[in-house]
């Protein structure tokens, strides 16, 4: 689905993707770009809420927000300094800096990760214990798939390439498939397919999502920059959660492929995700999860021990 979505819309955003801009505009506004992670949906929301609402503006920043794709090399333009901003998941952060990145985590909208394996509720499958005689669609690439693979028996599951089309899941009952809660089982139940999600957290497995991400030069040399930006955002992210009306509105306008019933279908899985353990949102991130996060993925031989330590920073005031 998410596959489909990017190939229809590339031409219609690519004329809203330059990235070759001056550092000032004549506003005297400093210019900014985010890129993101993938093409504009929920988990962007709270940005896109501190653009329209003025946030960026009150904190004289000039912000461009850049739609992603499949594979979108976004920890790579941040590192090399194409971008200013990125989004990201706290283990691909990881996985960046073990190539030599030096890209870091500044604010985490959602708390707890969105990704989620989506079943037919028609087959029964209700738990993780439950996942066999399927076939399962996932990437080999993100962490959680290792992960799975380490930790559950997957008797009698057939796991073939996700290409992040929903068609054949939506055909066959037997077939399951990666995703994110507030997005497949959304697009799913609007087929008419009703799904069960199991989460991937449930299992233990629970990366900050939807990170926003600067290389550790932007840090070092403009630390005000950082914090102007991460206050901005807050701001916008508190103002989306509460009523996301507006945003939901211009991001169907930029990604007409995205309809609204969806968006504000994933805005129900995605609220609760971003708030902490005392249903507070703060965006901060918190020494033990990235820790935990870390030995799972260096027990996993995905990384090294120790990178965790300069991956994230929660900047100073907020």
């Amino acid at each position: 689905m998410r596959m489909f979505r990017f190939v229809m819309l590339l031409l219609l955003i690519a004329p809203l993707c330059s990235c070759t801009s001056p550092e000032t505009e004549p506003s005297g506004n400093q210019k900014v770009t985010l890129a993101l992670n993938w093409l504009p949906e929920a988990e962007h929301g709270g940005f896109y809420a501190a653009l329209l609402n003025g946030d960026y503006k009150k904190e004289e920043l000039d912000v461009e927000i850049l739609p992603g794709g499949p594979d979108s090399p976004v920890i790579q333009r941040v590192a090399t300094g194409r971008v200013d901003f990125g989004i990201s998941n706290a283990d691909r952060i990881l996985l960046g800096r073990a190539q030599q990145a030096p890209v870091v985590g500044v604010f985490a909208p959602l708390q707890h990760s969105p990704r989620c394996i989506v079943v037919h509720k028609s087959s029964g499958i209700e738990t993780f214990d439950q996942l066999e005689n399927v076939t399962l669609a996932m990437s080999d690439a993100p962490a959680f798939s290792h992960y799975l693979r380490e930790k559950l028996p997957l008797t009698g599951v057939k796991i073939v390439r996700s290409t992040g089309s929903l068609s054949q899941f939506l055909q066959d009952p037997t077939f399951a498939q990666q995703g994110y809660v507030f997005s497949e089982p959304i697009v799913a139940k609007k087929q008419g397919i009703e799904t069960t999600s199991l989460l991937v957290s449930d299992l233990g497995f629970n990366p900050y999502s939807s990170v926003l991400i600067v290389s550790e030069k932007t840090l070092a040399d403009q630390p005000e920059l950082v914090e102007k930006f991460v206050r901005a955002s807050i701001a916008g992210w508190k103002a989306y959660l509460q009523n996301p009306d507006a945003v939901h509105e211009h991001i169907q306008s930029i990604n007409p492929e995205m309809p609204r019933d969806v968006l504000d279908g994933g805005m129900e899985a995605l609220r609760k995700l971003c708030l902490n353990a005392n249903g507070e949102f703060t965006g901060q991130m918190e020494p033990e999860r990235w820790e935990t996060l870390s030995r799972q993925m260096e027990e996993l031989k995905l990384i090294e021990a120790g990178l965790h330590e300069k991956a994230y920073v929660n900047p100073s005031g907020l």
